[in-house]
């Protein structure tokens, strides 16, 4: 087997093994149970939340540990933290326990950075396309065995919702023991450049007849105590080169807001669920997971025509896909019908994958080699600064404490506001081109 199609393969498997989490899709069934006392409005407004800070909080700081330590640590930080979160969903039973693992569970995505950059550490470029489709396609694999199998399990009353953080616990701890395997990675973006390194080795092996050992020991010490500098440089080099094109800041912006309010969607879906429907004897979360997972599968993969030359991205049709995203999400929270609240959702998801692959395609086609981890990581960044003021003016005490159902209502106008704001700039980018046309015409004439 090739060297980077084995690379690729265990950290697949790795990606695999952490997706499959099966008490996911019944989270907070499984927390308003009998297991623990506590209550619907709790869960909504003192626990989910702190998720959201811890996550914002710590992305900054894991982004710049994962390129300084060099990715394969906190891979496995990734997932021992897994492993905590449901250690403690397991073992704990108070409400403070419960704001401890939301912080962990913060830790735990922002660690997923690592499992997404890795990979591009350790294989030659003309390999990305290929090793980027399987660590994704690895992900959706685990979510899809996830979700199927919970529903299944549940059905078949084989177990209970607290039964199914064993499993969760059981395929983080194997995730955990498989990172392991992971190969070591030299170099990395920012603080151990490549060609950094390259450029030092040569100067080192120029210099080598005329520098004795404690004169190149000195030049380690420098070269050491540059690298932060030389780090911080690129870092701003990349930035600046990004987000003064327009065409970056314009996707990205859509990018940020697009995650923003996906992941504040999913957040709490299950809690307007079980506003709906609070005395289910069955549950479907399962099954409307797995449903989401393979349409977002086949709509993320359609999004990729869009860039064949065939057809081109076009703000105007994201911008009615975006209002259509807001439609289901009021299809979600206004129907008393629980099958039509699942309909809703599967809808809002498959349209966000495809949504969010076209704009994440958009952004990179548009940036300077080597910048994506940055960008996409800032990007992220201002998705869960979005999230965290939403989250405070909606949900908190300190802000409206809406209930559940106004809450999607507000999350359903979020994205249609948002398409009818792109709508009006996709028309005036077009008043513009006409107008441009219009005097070349008239000056052509003359």
């Amino acid at each position: 087997m090739k060297e980077w199609l084995k690379i690729s393969c265990i950290l697949c498997l790795f990606g695999f093994l952490r997706e499959v989490r099966p008490s996911e899709s019944f989270i907070t069934e499984f927390l308003l149970g009998p297991w623990r006392n506590i209550t619907q409005d709790e869960v909504n407004r003192q626990v989910y939340p702190v998720g959201t800070y811890s996550y914002l909080a710590q992305l900054v700081v894991v982004f710049l540990m994962t390129d300084f330590l060099r990715y394969k640590p906190l891979i496995i930080a990734c997932g021992v933290t897994g492993c905590v979160v449901w250690s403690m969903l397991l073992w704990t039973s108070s409400l403070e326990a419960l704001k401890v693992l939301e912080f962990f569970y913060g830790t735990y995505m922002a660690t997923e950075v690592a499992y997404y950059t890795y990979i591009y550490a350790k294989v030659d470029k003309k390999y990305y396309p290929r090793v980027t489709s399987h660590t994704r396609a690895a992900m959706f694999l685990g979510k899809l065995v996830a979700g199927t199998s919970a529903q299944v399990l549940i059905i078949l009353k084989v177990m209970n919702y607290r039964d199914l953080n064993y499993i969760t616990f059981a395929t983080q701890i194997a995730a955990t023991l498989w990172a392991l395997f992971l190969p070591k990675v030299k170099n990395s973006l920012y603080f151990h450049h490549h060609e950094y390194l390259d450029g030092q080795c040569s100067t080192e092996s120029r210099n080598h007849d005329t520098i004795d050992a404690g004169d190149a020991k000195s030049q380690s010490q420098v070269n050491e105590r540059l690298m932060p500098l030389k780090a911080t440089a690129l870092l701003w080099l990349h930035f600046y080169n990004a987000y003064t094109n327009v065409k970056v800041l314009q996707w990205s912006l859509w990018y940020a807001m697009g995650l923003c309010g996906y992941l504040q969607v999913i957040s709490y879906i299950q809690v307007l669920w079980k506003d709906i429907k609070p005395d289910s004897s069955i549950a479907w979360n399962g099954a409307v997971d797995a449903t989401l997972t393979a349409l977002s599968a086949i709509f993320a993969l359609g999004a990729g025509y869009m860039h064949t030359g065939l057809l081109k991205p076009r703000i105007l049709v994201l911008a009615v896909l975006s209002s259509l995203k807001g439609g289901s999400i009021l299809l979600c929270c206004r129907s008393d019908n629980i099958f039509l609240s699942y309909v809703g959702f599967v809808a809002f998801g498959a349209l966000y994958a495809f949504t969010i692959t076209v704009a994440s395609a958009e952004v990179a086609r548009h940036l300077e080699e080597d910048s994506f981890g940055l960008v996409f990581g800032i990007n992220t960044l201002l998705a869960l600064i979005f999230q965290t003021i939403i989250t405070v003016v909606v949900i908190s005490d300190t802000g409206f404490a809406l209930t559940v159902k106004g809450q999607y209502t507000v999350y359903a106008f979020y994205f249609i506001i948002i398409g009818v704001v792109y709508f009006l700039c996709a028309l005036w980018n077009l008043l513009i081109v006409k107008s441009i046309r219009d005097n070349i015409n008239l000056s052509s004439e003359e």
